[in-house]
């Protein structure tokens, strides 16, 4: 007689929340090594280039080394970005507490990245040690249309350079996810994979064609209106291809996805992160955004992007508008729909406030956006905001914003990001 017994699926249970919710606050490692320990020129430029940028501001050291910042940094996605950059720094008081943080409370219930708030304080410059803290700063029980229960998980990562110099600040919003419940509901059935006939794609070329960052021109402040648009841009059609080059700049995530006899051992560190194949081969959950079948069996009618490639991609709109001689201060983002392969999304951007900051560094001429990624079907997969500081004929040329809270240590700032979001805050 056939054995008819099943592997109850994960759920979000009571007590699953509540222990999720004894760790806030309490300061613990990454769960992955960095994909970059120090980042240097050739990072820069394989990082921006991932997401289809060659703004030589990151690509070309000669011509960094001209403009303003008087050598090259960083894009801004190099700096967080879950496992890409960042040695963890931990005291001894962290180092006692950390077997409350270890295993995951829901564990085998799905995650996908929701939302993301990030500050920028900081050039990052070559070949500089980069340290970070992180911490769990909110947890919320949600119901969700898309899986009956979720969970919103807030996440806080801030770096500074080996020197203490803040850097970054990084704040993300995981949503947990029992996935019987969203093949159940079936909500995406009605999308299908989208075609695109030989004039559309003729379209698309025209479109990349007329692409390019400002470049050395200043983006006067007093020049910006509100109501202008910013230059968009276009992604796609997506490609699994494009997702294995976003990998190669980006790394493989917090999951530490890895090969061969690697795959063997991480398999054995996160063996619920594995399922058998239709052949019985183990694979990475994570195979939702490059195997068709198992994106549908999770209830989504083919594979899909990242989150996080889709900030990279607003943050790719606000470089190529800014110019060489602004800042990109605060970006904030939603991930509201999937981007499916063979989906295009247009990035689009609207200024709609220009206001004075000043803070311990000085005074900053802020410009504020609304930002958009858009699909084919006329769809909102992202919208976001950011601020950028600009330079000024006024009030002079860039200076950069203080980090949260006035923080001067990365201590410091880990402490003013928990306190900005609250114990139990759902919005930053």
């Amino acid at each position: 007689m056939a054995n008819t017994r099943t592997t109850p699926e994960p759920r979000i249970t009571d007590a699953g929340v509540a222990a999720l919710r004894a760790r806030i606050g309490i300061p613990q490692a990454n769960p992955v090594p960095p994909h970059y320990l120090r980042a240097g020129t050739d990072a820069f430029r394989i990082v921006a280039r991932s997401y289809g940028d060659d703004n030589p501001l990151y690509c070309d050291p000669g011509y960094a080394s001209r403009s303003r910042w008087r050598g090259p940094i960083a894009p801004p996605p190099l700096v967080g970005g879950d496992s890409v950059i960042g040695e963890d720094v931990l005291t001894e008081a962290d180092l006692a507490r950390q077997d409350e943080v270890k295993g995951d409370p829901l564990r085998g219930v799905h995650a996908f990245y929701a939302a993301c708030q990030r500050e920028w304080w900081s050039p990052l410059r070559p070949d500089r040690q980069v340290h970070r803290r992180n911490a769990l700063v909110g947890v919320l029980d949600k119901p969700s249309e898309f899986s009956g229960r979720a969970v919103h998980e807030w996440n806080a990562n801030v770096f500074a350079d080996a020197d203490g110099t803040p850097l970054a600040g990084q704040y993300r919003l995981m949503i947990r996810t029992e996935r019987t419940e969203a093949v159940r509901r079936k909500k995406y059935d009605a999308i299908e994979p989208h075609s695109w006939p030989e004039d559309d794609i003729a379209d698309v070329d025209a479109r990349y064609a007329a692409e390019a960052p400002r470049g050395a021109e200043p983006r006067w402040f007093e020049d910006v209106e509100v109501g202008e648009a910013i230059t968009p841009l276009v992604k796609g059609p997506l490609t699994v291809t494009d997702m294995v080059v976003w990998h190669t700049g980006m790394g493989m995530g917090v999951y530490g996805v890895s090969a061969l006899r690697l795959a063997y051992r991480n398999r054995r560190r996160v063996p619920r992160f594995y399922h058998r194949d239709e052949q019985g081969v183990w694979d990475a959950m994570q195979r939702v955004h490059w195997d068709p079948e198992f994106a549908r069996r999770s209830g989504n009618p083919t594979t899909f992007d990242y989150g996080r490639m889709r900030e990279t991609w607003l943050i790719h709109a606000c470089t190529d508008w800014m110019g060489d001689d602004a800042w990109l201060w605060k970006l904030r983002v939603e991930f509201r729909k999937f981007n499916y392969v063979g989906d295009l999304q247009r990035i689009t951007g609207t200024v709609v406030g220009k206001h004075l900051v000043a803070d311990d560094n000085g005074v900053h001429a802020a410009v504020d956006l609304e930002l958009a990624a858009t699909n084919q079907r006329g769809e909102v997969t992202a919208p976001g905001t950011a601020t950028v500081v600009l330079p000024s004929r006024e009030h002079g040329p860039v200076t950069l914003p203080a980090p949260i809270g006035g923080a001067a240590t990365l201590d410091g700032a880990l402490r003013a990001s928990i306190d900005h979001f609250g114990r139990e805050r759902s919005e930053p």
